[in-house]
Parts: structure tokens; C-alpha cells; sequence
């Protein structure tokens, strides 16, 4: 099941950081229901696991990605056009935006996003 703002299934995007120039892209495979949104993905950091809650009136979103045997990233987004936009924060001096679509939608697929590029050492998990 999925609320039609929040559509189940896989979606595709990036994230960037406030202090670093270029994009890295995300997959992740989102389930919406009921307020509450779960999932799993994968990005140039590594696997990861989503929970967090939505609200369809208000078209917002916030969850925490949590790194296997890593560390956890929190988001704050927002719903518009054909994807999710807003802010991710690991702390205060680690942060940065994100822009998600689900695939599929409005050519989403097809969204140019350059390659996934090579984070700093200093940004990996230990």
C-alpha cells in the first residue's frame, strides 16, 4: 500500500554536502503506509536501512538512515513536484540536501545525476 503523495516502490536520487562540491547518488526502495515510511538502500557509503514517519497533508517527511554497523543520518524532507527535497544532518558539521524521485515517474528514470563519486576518507565509516 501507498499514499498516492508518497508512492511505494524504488526511488532514485542524490545527496550532496554542504562543504563539498559535487552529487552522490542514492537508491533506495521506499514503503509508505500509514504514516510511517521504512525502507533499504544503497549508496557510495554503503547499505543502509530507512525508518522514519510522513505526513500526507502537509507533504513532509523525516527519517534516519542508519548505516549498517555504522552511523545513523537524519532527514528532514519535503514533497513537491515529482520526487522529495530537503536537508540530511550526521551533526551540525556534517550535512548537507538530497533531492529523491520515485522511478518511473514523470522520467524520473531517466533524471541525469553524474556518477556516484569517491567520498573523502575522513566521511567513511571506520
Amino acid at each position: 500500500m501507498s499514499d498516492g503523495e508518497f508512492p511505494s516502490g524504488p526511488w532514485t536520487g542524490f545527496f550532496t554536502y554542504s562543504h563539498l562540491p559535487g552529487k552522490w547518488r542514492t537508491n533506495v526502495h521506499f514503503t509508505f503506509e500509514h504514516g510511517r515510511v521504512t525502507g533499504e538502500g544503497t549508496d557510495s557509503v554503503g547499505s543502509f536501512i530507512v525508518a522514519g514517519r510522513y505526513d500526507a497533508a502537509a507533504r513532509e517527511c523525516f527519517w534516519t538512515k542508519t548505516y549498517v554497523a555504522a552511523h545513523n543520518v537524519f532527514y528532514q524532507g519535503f514533497r513537491e513536484g515529482k520526487g522529495i527535497w530537503g536537508t540530511w544532518e550526521i551533526r551540525p558539521t556534517v550535512k548537507g540536501g538530497f533531492q529523491l524521485w520515485p522511478l518511473g515517474a514523470d522520467g524520473g528514470e531517466n533524471e541525469a545525476v553524474q556518477e556516484a563519486e569517491e567520498l573523502p576518507a575522513e566521511l567513511l565509516p571506520s
